[in-house]
């Protein structure tokens, strides 16, 4: 939990201190690669680290990660310009790939079946306290400290976190030999030797280098068209379609060579089997969907509602209070009816919630809104958690670490598409409310001091700003009718859970 906490409260901290780091730095115009240099690291980083898990264990793998979080908080604590703080946050990005997925799979490894819902909640819990704790802490330091504290206050939690893994963390049922159960064994009786034996371990040790660099290169360029498009340049211009014919040809390498691979980063089963693809997707369904409450609630509060940040901030944060009660109760009801029931019942609540957000009055009170994430977490616990737990129940241990990872790199790559076309839907119908180039971050910088323009305008612009959050989450509730259907049509009516994890 400490090594999740890392990561989790590193983009709310981060964010209220940017005021102070473009002040003292400089670099406002490029400003928002502090986040998206982090995102774009942590992303397609996560199938890289998955693999390695399962290779040489999940312990070297994340004490590799916080080493690596942590160089990258003293280099961002002691950088000198904006350019070298971005550099930096990469690689701190490169160690949160590590948290992220790994801590996620050693939940797997460590408790059964009926206690995951319990520990996974407990995690969910981490996120939902950094939601409200990073900002206040952010603020405070610095306020009254100074920005780099925000870095330098990862070392002492990332070195108490270091010590409990090196010290306690022991991987339960682990297959002796690094990388166990990967290869493929060449000899048959005992005369095959000692010769096979250690051809069978050096073919098990066998680093698909070449599929993780296109992986990351591809995952790069897509990430960063999706990220810049429509903010630092437009989206037919030259960049944008240079970024995005450059992903789609170093994915058609990508593909190839995993296909020849021995052990391939992403391989082939991830997409084959039945279950992991539904979930994959309907993962990915749930990240595009997220964006209309994480990026938009926000802005909407505080625009249209007139409440100042703190107040926004806790419309929004009420969400991440019911999802973890939520998920931690979920397994009393996946143990009666199954893991995709159980999701299909979370995401049809979710997408009745979202389609309610548009008929919300104008302008409405704060408690509206409030109320409708309150039972959106609460639906989205019960959708999310079965899906995690049941998919990993459905493989072995040296698998479960390429799946768990799988399935955070499309839930990663769905929030930056969403990101991506749920911005441009925000801008359109601003541009065609308003008659001109919409801008919704314009809008609500002009919205901060509503004193300064007439009443009229004032009521056009928050008018305006409704009517683009209203469709964003009609937007999102399309995301989750996708994932409706995902669940109905391809997910298996029972998870195929292994060995003594059998569903009830």
């Amino acid at each position: 939990m400490l090594g999740m906490g890392l990561a989790a409260i590193d983009g709310t901290i981060v964010s209220t201190a940017v005021p102070q780091i473009v002040g003292d730095l400089g670099g406002l115009a490029v400003f928002s690669w502090l986040f998206s240099g982090y995102l774009l690291a942590v992303t397609v980083t996560l199938p890289v680290y998955g693999k390695l898990s399962d290779t040489f264990g999940r312990k070297p793998v994340l004490i590799a990660g916080v080493v690596l979080f942590l160089v990258g908080s003293l280099l961002c604590a002691a950088a000198w310009n904006m350019a070298s703080l971005i550099a930096f946050r990469v690689v701190q990005g490169l160690g949160g790939g590590a948290l992220q997925g790994t801590v996620q799979t050693i939940a797997a490894d460590l408790y059964p079946l009926k206690e995951r819902p319990k520990i996974q909640a407990k995690l969910s819990s981490v996120w939902a306290a950094s939601a409200v704790a990073g900002p206040a802490a952010g603020g405070l330091l610095a306020g009254y400290a100074d920005w780099r504290w925000i870095f330098l206050i990862n070392v002492p939690v990332g070195l108490v976190a270091l010590w409990l893994i090196c010290r306690y963390l022991v991987e339960p049922g682990r297959p002796t030999g690094a990388g166990a159960g990967a290869g493929v064994r060449t000899g048959s009786g005992s005369g095959s030797g000692s010769g096979s034996r250690k051809t069978e371990t050096r073919a098990r040790v066998r680093i698909d280098w070449a599929g993780a660099l296109c992986v990351f290169a591809t995952g790069a360029l897509l990430l960063t068209a999706l990220v810049q498009g429509g903010v630092a340049w437009p989206w037919l211009s030259a960049p944008s379609l240079g970024l995005l014919g450059g992903a789609a040809v170093l994915g058609a390498v990508t593909v190839l060579v995993e296909r020849r691979a021995a052990e391939p980063i992403i391989p082939g089963w991830v997409w084959r089997r039945r279950t992991i693809a539904a979930v994959n997707l309907a993962l990915g369904a749930l990240g595009l969907l997220m964006v209309a409450p994480t990026v938009f609630l926000p802005t909407y509060a505080q625009s249209v509602l007139g409440l100042g940040p703190i107040a926004a901030g806790f419309v929004l944060s009420v969400m991440t209070l019911s999802w973890p009660v939520s998920a931690a109760l979920s397994n009393r009801v996946y143990a009666r009816i199954g893991f995709r029931l159980t999701a299909v019942l979370g995401i049809s609540g979710a997408l009745l919630i979202l389609l309610a957000f548009p008929l919300l009055p104008f302008p409405g009170e704060p408690w509206q809104p409030a109320l409708l994430m309150l039972l959106l977490g609460a639906a989205l616990g019960l959708f999310q958690l079965p899906l995690i737990v049941g998919v990993q129940s459905t493989v072995p241990y040296e698998e479960r670490g390429t799946t768990t990872a799988s399935v955070l790199f499309c839930r990663q790559v769905g929030q930056s598409v969403g990101a991506a076309v749920f911005g441009a839907v925000a801008n359109g119908v601003l541009s065609a409310r308003l008659g001109a180039d919409g801008d919704l971050d314009a809008l609500a910088r002009a919205l901060d001091s509503p004193e300064s323009l007439p009443p009229a305008t004032t009521d056009l612009l928050r008018r305006a700003v409704d009517a683009a959050v209203d469709y964003v989450y009609l937007g999102a509730a399309g995301a989750a009718a996708l994932a409706l259907l995902v669940l109905l049509f391809l997910a298996p009516r029972r998870f195929p859970v292994l060995g003594e994890e059998k569903q009830p």
